[in-house]
C-alpha cells in the first residue's frame, strides 16, 4: 500500500511527472484503444461490483501517484468508449484530435468566459465563432449569441428571451407581469422544451404539442389551428419551437410554412437545430434547413455531429439590440465596472444567466481551423452516405425492417427474430416484438461488442436507432452491427 500523503502541494516536478503519465495513459487507453474497433466498446459491471472496483470512498489520507494512476486507468477501463466506431448510442460520438487539443488547453488555462481581462483571447474568439455560425444560418446583421451548457439550456434561453421581448416587465415583476402564456412545439420535439417551461415558471401546461405527420414533421396547419384555439381560450401565444433533426427519427420540420404562421400571429420562432444544425455546412444537404434564416433564435450543438466534444452548444439570435444583456444583465460592479481601462463592451458575461462560464469556443475554433468549413461539410456528407448505406443493407437482410426511410443520420429499424417472422397478424406480435430490443441491448452491452439505443414511438414497438455521425465508422462497422444483432437475437 502506498504511503499516505498529507499534502501534495509545492512539488512541481512530481506534478509534471504525474501529468505526463496521465496524458500518456489517455493516449494509450482512451484514444488509441478507445477508437480501435477490435476493442470492446464497454466493460459492463453491475453497480455493486463497480463500486468495489473503484473504491469510491474519500478518506483523510492521500495516496501516492502510482495508486492515482491505477485509479485513472480503472476509470477509463470501466467507462463506455463514446469515440469507438461501434458506439451508436447517443447523438454524440467520435473523436476529433484538434477539438480534443482545444479541450486540453481550455482545461489547463481554467478561465471564465465573462470578462476581457481574464479571457481576452476567448472573448474575441467566441464572438468570431458565433458570427460564423450566424452567417451560416443566413443572417447578415451583427446579431447576438452565447455558448450555453447544452442544447436544453439553449432552448431555455430562447423561451426566456421570447417572453422578455414580449413582456419586458417580467424581469422585475416576474409572473405578476404576465398573462397566461402558451407556446407551441411538435409532439416529436425535445423534452427540454417542457422542462424549460417548468423551470421558467410557465408550467408544462403552457406547452401545446402540435401533431406531427408520419415522418415526425410538425404539421403547419395543425400549428395554426392550435394557435387560434389558444387565442380563443384567452391565453397569449408567444413562441413556436420548430425542430431540425428530431432526437428519435431525425426529422426536419418544414420551416417556411411554420415561419409564415409565426409572422401572421406575431410569434417568436425558435429553431432547435441542436442535432441538425451542422447540416448547414453541407452544400448537398443544407436544403433540409431552408427557411431557418427566418428564425428569431437557433440552438445548434457542434458537440453532436461535428464532434467537438461535450459540451459545445450555441444559442444564436437574429436580434441586434443586445437582447441577452437586457434580459439577463445584473451589472455586478465587482465584475462589470463601467470605468475600466478598456471598453466595458468587451465584457460579455452579463449576457449569460451564469456567472462562471467555461470556454466552449476554442475546441470548435481549433477544429475548424484544421478542417476548414469545406472539410467539415465533407464530414457531414460522408455521414449521410453511410446512413444511406445502412438503410439499404437493412432492406436486404432477412429479419430486419426499417421503421421508415431515413431523412437524416438516424436509421431506425426493427430486428425481428426467427420466432416472430411471419407472425405480424398474431394478436401479441407487437407486445413480443417490444421485448426484443431491450433484450438485445442487454446482450450487446454485457458482451461489450457495441452500443445502440432503442425506444418506442406511439403505437410502434421498441425499435433500434442507429446514429451514424462518427466519420471513423465504415460500411464494415455497419455490416458488423447487423450481423451482431442477428447473432445475439437468433435464439429469441
Amino acid at each position: 500500500m502506498a504511503d499516505p500523503l498529507s499534502c501534495r502541494d509545492g512539488d512541481p516536478e512530481a506534478d509534471e511527472a504525474l501529468l505526463r503519465a496521465v496524458l500518456q495513459l489517455l493516449l494509450d487507453e482512451a484514444v488509441r484503444r478507445g477508437t480501435d474497433a477490435s476493442e470492446k466498446v464497454c466493460e459492463w459491471k453491475e453497480p455493486g461490483e463497480l463500486r468495489g472496483l473503484l473504491d469510491l470512498d474519500l478518506r483523510p489520507e492521500g495516496e501516492g501517484d502510482q495508486r492515482i494512476l491505477q485509479r485513472c486507468r480503472d476509470i477509463i477501463r470501466y467507462s463506455p468508449k463514446t469515440c469507438h466506431p461501434r458506439f451508436f448510442n447517443q447523438l454524440f460520438s467520435g473523436l476529433d484530435a484538434h477539438a480534443l487539443a482545444g479541450r486540453f488547453i481550455t482545461e489547463t488555462l481554467n478561465t471564465s468566459q465573462y470578462t476581457y481581462e481574464v479571457a481576452p483571447v476567448f472573448v474575441l474568439m467566441e464572438e468570431a465563432v458565433l458570427q460564423k455560425l450566424r452567417a451560416l444560418v443566413g443572417w447578415t446583421n451583427p446579431g447576438g449569441g452565447v455558448f450555453c451548457p447544452g442544447g436544453s439550456i439553449s432552448n431555455m434561453y430562447a423561451l426566456n428571451l421570447a417572453r422578455y421581448r414580449r413582456f419586458p416587465d417580467c424581469k422585475e415583476r416576474g409572473m405578476r407581469a404576465l398573462p397566461a402564456l402558451v407556446l407551441f412545439t411538435s409532439q416529436e420535439s425535445h423534452y427540454s422544451i417542457q422542462k424549460g417551461a417548468a423551470f421558467l415558471g410557465l408550467g408544462t401546461d403552457s406547452v401545446r404539442l402540435v401533431k406531427a405527420d408520419e415522418r415526425g414533421k410538425m404539421i403547419p396547419e395543425e400549428l395554426e389551428k392550435q394557435i387560434e384555439q389558444a387565442e380563443a381560450e384567452g391565453t397569449v401565444p408567444f413562441l413556436v419551437c420548430a425542430t431540425c433533426g428530431t432526437t428519435v427519427l431525425g426529422a426536419f420540420d418544414p420551416l417556411p410554412p411554420i415561419a409564415d404562421v409565426c409572422q401572421r400571429h406575431g410569434l417568436w420562432l425558435h429553431v432547435d437545430a441542436a442535432w441538425g444544425g451542422s447540416v448547414l455546412l453541407s452544400q448537398g444537404h443544407r436544403h433540409l434547413l431552408d427557411g431557418i434564416e427566418r428564425a428569431d433564435s437557433v440552438a445548434w450543438n457542434p458537440h453532436k455531429l461535428l464532434m467537438t466534444g461535450l459540451q459545445c452548444s450555441a444559442l444564436l439570435l437574429q436580434d441586434s439590440s443586445d437582447l441577452l444583456s437586457r434580459c439577463h444583465g445584473a451589472q455586478a460592479t465587482y465584475l462589470f465596472q463601467t470605468d475600466k481601462f478598456y471598453s466595458p463592451t468587451l465584457d460579455t458575461g452579463d449576457r449569460a444567466i451564469q456567472c462562471g462560464r467555461r470556454v466552449d469556443c476554442l475546441k470548435l475554433w481549433l477544429m475548424w481551423k484544421a478542417q476548414g468549413g469545406r472539410g467539415l461539410g465533407l464530414r457531414v456528407d460522408k455521414a449521410f452516405a453511410l446512413a444511406r448505406y445502412a438503410a439499404e443493407e437493412i432492406k436486404k437482410r432477412v429479419g430486419f425492417q426499417l421503421v421508415m426511410e431515413p431523412e437524416f443520420l438516424n436509421v431506425c429499424f426493427w430486428f425481428v427474430p426467427p420466432s416472430l417472422r411471419g407472425q405480424q397478424e398474431s394478436p401479441d406480435y407487437v407486445e413480443r416484438l417490444a421485448k426484443v430490443a431491450p433484450t438485445l441491448k442487454e446482450r450487446m452491452v454485457k458482451s461489450g461488442s457495441m452500443m445502440i439505443g432503442y425506444q418506442p414511438r406511439g403505437r410502434l414497438a421498441n425499435f433500434f436507432r442507429l446514429v451514424l455521425g462518427n466519420p471513423a465508422v465504415t460500411p464494415a462497422d455497419v455490416d458488423f452491427v447487423l450481423s451482431e444483432l442477428d447473432r445475439l437475437g437468433r435464439d429469441l
